[in-house]
């Protein structure tokens, strides 16, 4: 029997992810791991990096699996709201101004080695996530490949760099002097700038700083690289922090199994355990967790099905038991004729938008940094045309045009913020209208090489439709769609316009404005105005929920007449997953399906 449910509704939600594509109480039963048993989920992109905390390696294809083999401090439920994961450690506010947090580990937190997780690993976090010790001034564009989206082999040994995106304005940015370590040895306490709204927010699950520090500096000893480590950071030392912050940035991407398994060392419930490159990922339970969140089913295996009408046939097969396909009417119309599964329904956390490189395009006059052909480019996007075609016949009425880069729809500010920008200009195509302000501009190149994920049929239907509008209007539009799109985006001249989803990964007033500070971590179009970021520093400190949407609404509208960029809609959102499953309940933030993995459960009849 197939059972189906809609869930509608979006929270206020802010942190971003890539993407490529209802309410229940936090945690499950008592029953503990069943030996031998085992499900398959599968997703839309291959994985490709175990940080996700990196420009290169922030895709929500890397943090479902990095939520399961990295624990932190604090995690989003499904209701949404915040769950401190007091089973891996704790954080405490002690003192409000200055802004001071003590973060400590649990005595019996280990890494899936059994090394104890500890402060080493806690100030790599830091020193990572804070910027603090880089080597000022540094520009990491030239040593960027714009083919894959890595850094280059040219790039310098002796710069201190950690791709974490960070400035000194917000999050973890604004903890510029060195933390204190306790004297327990698993805690350390920071001590912000200024005061800063999400600072509960900004701490992300820490990487393994011995096996950083092992392979950065070619030490052996664990207990010795740890102290490495320490050392390194107290004392500013630059000739040993640069090589650990080169394998920070690129020492955990991977995209099969690699031989060195001590790059999938893991703090989570569940480590990596096989991995064959565009076919599938494997976890097993991980014998060393301690936490709270300890697993029920044995392995998981994610398998990667770009194509969302195969990852249908694959679940009727039963060749997997759980999929969240990007949703199209012939995904509900599919997913209607089969027996034995439960379907959900409802509006994600997700939105579909074209961002336009302000800088190191890839057409040699580098198009977009005049505001006249950005104008135009946006007139042309059949923003209306994609919903109508493409969304209405999955959701139907419920598939409207976003109008805002900030809000999302029914959410406080947004009605406000829709009417007082300029959204409503790009409604409709106006081609005579862009075809004016492209001639005005004086442009002689008009190409538009549109990056998006070339395996994704929507994806290729909505580029389709975009290319037919632009060069209506005298733009000559090119093809850079990529399987590989997801590390390609950011990368300096490998393109002019991106087409891709974010993807909320938390309800944080902040979280988003990384995308549209100067030098964000998800500033990918190299976007920059003062009075954003100036607004954006504000928000920071801003604690009254009403000067919170003040001030996004005046920043909604400043996106909007810089020609940043067009958002289009939000997205629909289809889970599916076989009767041998249970306690699948996703959740609208990411990582949607996999918040509460360690829940899930093989049924009776099916471990049988």
């Amino acid at each position: 029997m197939k059972r189906i449910s809609t869930a509608v509704g979006l929270a206020a939600v802010g942190a971003l992810v890539i993407s490529g594509c209802t309410p229940a109480e936090d945690g499950g039963d008592d029953s503990g791991l069943v030996e031998g048993s085992s499900i398959t989920a599968a997703w839309n992109q291959a994985f490709y990096s175990m940080n996700g905390n990196t420009s290169f390696g922030n895709a929500t294809a890397n943090n479902n699996i990095n939520y399961l083999v990295l624990d932190g401090f604090n995690y989003y439920n499904n209701v949404p709201e915040l769950v401190e994961n007091t089973s891996f450690g704790t954080y405490e506010l002690v003192n409000e101004d200055p802004l001071t947090v003590t973060y400590t580990v649990n005595e019996n937190a280990v890494w899936s080695d059994g090394e104890p997780i500890d402060a080493a690993d806690l100030m790599l976090n830091w020193a990572a996530l804070s910027r603090a010790l880089d080597t000022p001034d540094f520009d990491p564009a030239d040593f960027t490949d714009p083919e894959t989206g890595e850094f280059t082999d040219a790039f310098p040994t002796d710069v201190v760099y950690f791709d974490s995106g960070a400035t000194p304005e917000s999050g973890m940015g604004l903890v510029s002097e060195t933390p204190e370590i306790g004297e327990d040895g698993r805690s350390i306490t920071m001590t912000f700038d200024e005061p800063f709204v999400d600072w509960d927010l900004v701490f992300a699950a820490p990487l393994p700083a011995h096996i950083v520090a092992k392979k950065a500096l070619g030490i052996e000893d664990n207990a010795e690289a740890k102290q490495a480590v320490l050392d390194a950071i107290e004392g500013n030392d630059a000739a040993a922090l640069a090589p650990m912050a080169s394998f920070w940035n690129s020492g955990f991407n991977f995209t099969s199994m690699p031989d060195d398994l001590e790059l999938v060392t893991a703090s989570g419930p569940y480590m990596i355990s096989d991995f064959q490159a565009d076919q599938f990922i494997t976890l097993t339970a991980n014998p060393e967790y301690a936490g709270d969140n300890t697993a029920n089913i044995e392995e998981i295996t994610i398998r990667f099905i770009p194509d969302p009408l195969a990852a249908v046939q694959a679940l009727e097969n039963g060749e997997v038991d759980i999929i969240q396909p990007q949703a199209t009417a012939d995904i509900t119309t599919a997913l209607e004729g089969i027996d034995g599964i439960t379907v959900t329904t409802g509006l994600g956390g997700t939105y579909e938008h074209v961002d336009l490189q302000f800088d190191n395009g890839r057409n040699p006059e580098n198009i977009f940094s005049n505001p006249l052909v950005r104008e135009a480019f946006m007139k042309t996007i059949p923003r209306q045309e994609i919903v109508d075609t493409l969304i209405k016949p999955i959701i139907g009425d419920d598939a409207i045009l976003r109008d805002s880069q900030l809000f999302v729809p029914g959410a406080a500010g947004y009605d406000e913020s829709a009417a007082s920008n300029t959204s409503a200009d790009y409604a409709s195509v106006d081609i005579e209208g862009a075809a004016a302000l492209l001639e005005e501009s004086g442009v002689t190149n008009t190409e538009v090489c549109v990056l998006y994920a070339s395996n994704n049929p929507r994806r290729v239907n909505e580029f389709a439709l975009i290319q037919q509008s632009a060069n209506e209007a005298g733009f000559n539009v090119t093809d850079c769609g990529s399987e590989e799109w997801g590390g390609l985006l950011g990368t300096p001249g490998a393109y002019d316009a991106s087409l891709f989803g974010w993807q909320s990964t938390s309800l944080g007033v902040t979280n988003s404005l990384p995308t549209f500070v100067t030098g964000g971590i998800n500033n990918l179009n190299f976007y920059s105005n003062p009075e954003v970021d100036s607004i954006i520093s504000e928000l920071n400190t801003t604690f009254d929920a009403d000067a919170q949407i003040e001030l996004q609404v005046e920043m909604d509208r400043l996106l909007w007449e810089d020609f940043y960029g067009v958002t289009i809609y939000q997205f629909p959102e289809v889970t599916a997953f076989s009767d041998r499953v249970t306690n699948i309940d996703p959740s609208i933030l990411a990582p949607t399906i996999f918040w509460n993995a360690w829940d899930w459960e093989v049924t009776d009849a099916a471990a049988e």
